[in-house]
């Protein structure tokens, strides 16, 4: 009996065991992989700053703060781009709460226009050996930053003419419109707060604002505009292990000794809205949506192209609607668009002509900015526009030839038919016409089995006469 209840209380000691265990087990490992989560994102910007990129850069600095990173590394290679996307990544790093450094890598790189004003506003600025930095100049009022050979680089070379005396034309301060003070302004204002709040050369910045000027790495670093030069990405964890940030108000000592860097690469969204704010594909889109609605109402019930169209339309606005589109020149374009389908319901040249005008032009200036990558391509809306003056033309050669051929439907069709008399009593009978019986009237009389030819229809009586003028 006693070996009984001991096997007893052994089987149900067995499981509070394990419970007990795996307790401790669970105290033991929760704290030591609390204090090995300590990741680091890795993000890449490359090419343009474009609405794709800033999209790609706030995302990925929420997903670091849902994750409670210890640091975002976002290696930069730009030439510069959009104002508005520039602005929404600053603010995404200055709202961040988890430190934000920008490594300007590889070799060869740059951080140009835009990318100064990103790596100034960053809490660690780091650069690669043989990158450079500056020309922040804006171009044209709103804040869109130039790209090297552009306007700004025609500038910079006339600027840096010797003049007839030989002094450095670049010295004397070049005239300036108010609306490219004001410009500049603003933008110098902005760099100099980026700079302050950053505690970096807040003299350079406003320079490479107003002068264009440009840094290399090793210059970048004396000049206090930047924090570190690395060699790669983990000398900048070596570099930067134990500095002082401040983040949201706070200060932070980071510790990126132990750090574990994890790659965030763009998703199918980031892709695609890289795809369709292009300026080309997003004109294609709104022009294919347009045709689409068009001929979905000439034709109803078939669906397939009012389907089409209403998606690449609602896909071709979205991307209008976040580039910098100038009004006037979408509204060109669809006054265009809207002329040549015209030309389906009154065809005659001068609407087509005058819409392919119309498009031509607002596609030139659909897109308010002089950075070239965002520019509406002279190809693209000549060949659409060339298109859908072919298609009108095409319409309107259909409808010409239309107007020659013989009526071969309807009541019209009937005048000058041949026919054959069944039946005649006096000025009224019957004749057989395409194959069917009709009543029939005449100004002659008719005698049977005579070949007769329709002059003419009132409701469903035939007026004939003789098919030979001599009654026969």
């Amino acid at each position: 009996m006693r070996k009984i209840i001991g096997q007893w209380f052994g089987f149900r000691r067995a499981p509070l065991s394990a419970a007990a265990a795996l307790f401790v087990i669970m105290l033991l490992v929760l704290p030591n992989g609390a204090q090995t989560t300590h990741v680091g994102f890795v993000l890449q910007l490359q090419g343009i700053v474009g609405p794709a990129s800033s999209d790609y850069i706030t995302r990925g600095l929420q997903a670091a703060a849902e994750r409670n990173a210890s640091l975002v590394i976002v290696r930069m290679d730009t030439p510069g781009g959009l104002d508005t996307s520039m602005r929404d990544i600053i603010q995404g790093i200055l709202g961040s709460p988890v430190p934000v450094a920008i490594y300007v890598s590889p070799s060869g790189a740059r951080a140009a226009s835009a990318g100064t004003y990103i790596l100034y506003a960053s809490h660690i600025a780091a650069m690669a050996p043989g990158t450079n930095l500056g020309a922040a100049t804006p171009i044209q009022i709103g804040g869109d930053l130039p790209l090297p050979g552009g306007d700004q680089e025609k500038k910079d070379k006339d600027q840096a003419t010797k003049s007839k005396d030989g002094q450095d034309a670049s010295s004397a301060p070049s005239p300036q419109s108010p609306t490219e003070a004001k410009a500049v302004n603003d933008a110098a204002a902005y760099i100099r707060s980026l700079a302050e709040l950053r505690g970096r050369n807040v003299d350079w910045a406003e320079k490479a604002v107003r002068e264009a000027a440009s840094l290399s790495a090793s210059a970048a670093l004396k000049e206090n505009v930047i924090d570190i030069v690395a060699t790669s990405v983990d000398d900048l964890l070596v570099q930067a292990n134990g500095r002082t940030v401040t983040v949201a108000g706070n200060k932070i000592k980071l510790d990126t000794g132990s750090l574990t860097l994890e790659q965030l690469e763009p998703d199918w969204r980031t892709e695609l809205l890289m795809v369709i704010t292009n300026p080309n594909v997003a004109l294609m889109l709104v022009t294919i949506g347009i045709y689409g609605l068009i001929f979905e109402f000439l034709t109803p019930g078939s669906f397939f192209p009012g389907t089409i169209g209403a998606i690449c339309l609602l896909i071709g606005l979205y991307a209008l609607a976040i580039l910098p589109v100038n009004l006037a020149g979408l509204g060109l374009i669809i006054l265009g668009l809207a002329l040549m389908a015209a030309e389906v319901f009154t065809p005659s040249g001068v609407l087509a002509i005058g819409g392919a005008v119309a498009f031509v032009a607002g596609a030139t200036i659909l897109i308010d900015t002089d950075i070239p990558a965002f520019r509406t391509s002279w190809p693209v809306a000549g060949g659409i526009a060339l298109a859908s003056l072919g298609l009108s033309f095409f319409i309107i050669r259909l409808a010409l030839s239309s107007h020659k051929r013989p009526v071969v439907t309807g009541s019209e069709e009937m005048t000058r038919a041949q026919g054959e008399v069944l039946d005649w009593r006096g000025l009224k009978g019957h004749v057989l016409a395409h194959g069917e019986r009709w009543t029939a009237t005449s100004e002659k009389p008719l005698k049977k089995g005579q070949h007769v030819r329709v002059a003419g229809i009132e409701g469903i009586i035939l007026k004939v006469e003789p098919d030979r003028p001599d009654g026969s």
